[in-house]
Parts: structure tokens; C-alpha cells; sequence
């Protein structure tokens, strides 16, 4: 199929969401569709760039949320995703998108081929309150691939308000070369490479070698685990984490794929 050009349009289809009471954001603003006009784009990994979009009036999110995306072809076609938000709250009237260009994706490959500063989309949000990280609890993170980018939110957040509140990243990619942020990880970060990694550096999948130590080392009340990336991942992650001792219930999972 051609790629097309894709401008925003005026049809608005349902959406369902649900944010918990105690982490709220307003039904309205939420539930508006708003212009979002990118700014910037920075290259990440060689299949992943962060998009960088202002939008007047966005009401702000917390760290871990998403949103939805909509793009409208000139001829009508329209195309919705649901992205995670990369950037911090504090970030006022701009938010960060980072995507992976997936093989014959028509909204990723739009972004990677197409997209240029001053283009426009549509953005409803933020989505979802489960997954949310208010900066109030110790929260021990787990992402493989792409499914670090809700825990980057988390991480900037942590460190724009210099939260002394605990929390770790640990982290999965085939490689240095493939390991998104690579360039703002600190000593809350353990990265894992399965495929190649620097000299010295141990290569293989995520294993309790990684996990157990830290769960370990919880701080007194326990991590919030949040575990993110494809099913595969989110399943051996997830497991990892009860039997390293992890509660159940204290484990918030978001996949894709």
C-alpha cells in the first residue's frame, strides 16, 4: 500500500478508558481531541526517535500514562494509535513521543519518513491511570525494547522534582546500540543485553540474577514493580519478580504486541 500524507481531521470515534479515583484527570480534558504541532525530532537508536510536540491547552499527565493519537489521510483514512508519553508532567505544554519504526506500520512509518517540524496530528489524553506513578511510593521498573519509554517518564520525573523517594530501572535490549535513552541512564539503571554487550558485560536474557537482588534490597513497605514491553517479556519479567518475591498485587503491567 502507498503511503499517504496524513492532516488532521474532524471525525471524532468513541473511546473507552479508565482512569482510577485516586490518581483522576478530568473527564473533559481528557476526552478533547487537541492539535499537537511537532517541534523537534531526536534520533534514539536506528529504528527509534523521540518526537517532541507542543500542544496548547494539554492538562498535564502523570508519569506512565498514554495517549491516543489520531492521524487523517487527505483522502479520509484515519489512523489512531495509543502511545505512551515519554516526557515528565513538568514539561508544560509539550510532550515527548518516542517510537519504534515498526515494518509496515502505517502511523510509526508516517513518522520515521514522512514527519517534519510545523506537521500536525491529533492527541487525546492522558489515558489511563493504572500504570500512573504519582512519585509516591518506591517503584522498582522493568522494560525491555521500546517498553521503557513509559519508565523514562517515571525516571525524568524522579529526577525533575528530586524525588528521594527509591527507585530503580532495570532495563533489556539486544544491544548498546539498541538501548533507548542510552545517554540519561544514571545509578538508578542496570541495563541487560541479550544479544551483544560491551567487554566485560555478560550477554543473555533477563534472568533472577538480575531481579532477585533487587527485590531483595526493597526499601522498608516494599517496591510498586512496573513491568512493560511485549507479552513475551511481560510474562518472564512478571514471573521473575513472584518469585523473587515480589507480591502479586503490587505489580502493574502494560504490554504490546
Amino acid at each position: 500500500m502507498t503511503e499517504t500524507t496524513l492532516v488532521p481531521g474532524p471525525f471524532v470515534p468513541p473511546t473507552r478508558f479508565a482512569v482510577p479515583g485516586r490518581i483522576a484527570v478530568g473527564g473533559d480534558a481528557a476526552s478533547a481531541w487537541r492539535t499537537a504541532t511537532l517541534t523537534a525530532i531526536r534520533r534514539e537508536t536506528p529504528h527509534a526517535a523521540t518526537f517532541r510536540f507542543a500542544v496548547p491547552g494539554w492538562a498535564g499527565h502523570l508519569p506512565g500514562q498514554h495517549l491516543l493519537l489520531r492521524l487523517t489521510a487527505r483522502d479520509g483514512y484515519v489512523a489512531q494509535r495509543h502511545y505512551s508519553i515519554a516526557s515528565p508532567p513538568g514539561d508544560a505544554g509539550h510532550i515527548e513521543l518516542t517510537l519504534d519504526r515498526v515494518e509496515g506500520g502505517e502511523v510509526s512509518g508516517w513518522f520515521h519518513t514522512v514527519a517534519r517540524p510545523g506537521d500536525t496530528v491529533e492527541v487525546r489524553g492522558p489515558l489511563s491511570g493504572f500504570f500512573a506513578w504519582p512519585g509516591d511510593r518506591p517503584a522498582l521498573l522493568v522494560g525491555a525494547g521500546s517498553g521503557v519509554v513509559p519508565l523514562m517518564s517515571m525516571v525524568r520525573h524522579h529526577r525533575s522534582r528530586g524525588l528521594r523517594v527509591p527507585l530503580r530501572l532495570l532495563v533489556s535490549a539486544r544491544g548498546p546500540r539498541e538501548l533507548i535513552y542510552a545517554d540519561e541512564y544514571g545509578a538508578e539503571t542496570t541495563p541487560v543485553f541479550t544479544r551483544g554487550a560491551p567487554a566485560g558485560v555478560p550477554v543473555g536474557r533477563m534472568s533472577a540474577a538480575h531481579v532477585a537482588p533487587l527485590v531483595a534490597d526493597a526499601p522498608p513497605g516494599g517496591w510498586e514493580a512496573y513491568v512493560c514491553g511485549s507479552n513475551g517479556f511481560a510474562e518472564h519479567a512478571s514471573r521473575l519478580l513472584v518469585e523473587a518475591g515480589q507480591a502479586v498485587e503490587r505489580i502493574r503491567v502494560e504490554r504490546f504486541g
